[in-house]
């Protein structure tokens, strides 16, 4: 029951949380009761976690195979069919406007022996910025920045961030 995706018995999830699960047996008549944590004591024991899920996407496009392909190469370290020179560079960069900026009311205590850091949950907002990054795909180094605003002016400020740094 765990390992079967809750639409395909009828249930009106897109998962299964433990507690689901073990309504789910009670409901189906497996047991006369159970409680999530034992559903979900069992099952992390054997090592399956239904609630645990990773996001993915399949691509519609008939031609995205096709269009990826330069993009891809690039990532190999081809162009074209023929190895790029050691010394050439390939760049992503794009950028992430309106981030929420804030200022926490009380400074971040280190984590001590047996207790992680403590972080104060209240904030004052400072506005929204724009985040700008390069990834040099190729030597696994990012060139960050954040702005006021997007636009050419800091795109350009992060070019010339990266372009003045030597590999």
């Amino acid at each position: 029951m765990a390992c079967a995706l809750p639409a395909e018995k009828g249930v009106p999830l897109s998962r299964w949380s433990a507690s689901e699960l073990a309504r789910e047996a009670v409901t189906r008549g497996i047991c006369e009761q159970i409680s999530g944590v034992t559903v979900w004591r069992w099952l992390s024991q054997d090592a399956i976690k239904p609630w645990q899920h990773r996001s993915w996407i399949f691509p519609r496009d008939p031609l995205f195979a096709h269009k990826a392909r330069p993009i891809l190469d690039l990532y190999a370290g081809v162009w074209q069919g023929e190895r790029l020179h050691p010394g050439d560079y390939v760049i992503c960069a794009d950028e992430k406007p309106s981030i929420q900026a804030r200022h926490r009311t009380a400074q971040t205590l280190p984590a001590r022996p047996g207790e992680g850091q403590k972080v104060e949950h209240e904030y004052e907002r400072k506005g929204a910025l724009c985040y700008l990054a390069a990834w040099d795909a190729r030597r696994a180094k990012i060139f960050d920045r954040c702005a006021p605003k997007d636009g050419i002016e800091p795109f350009d400020a992060l070019i010339e961030q990266f372009m003045t740094v030597e590999p």
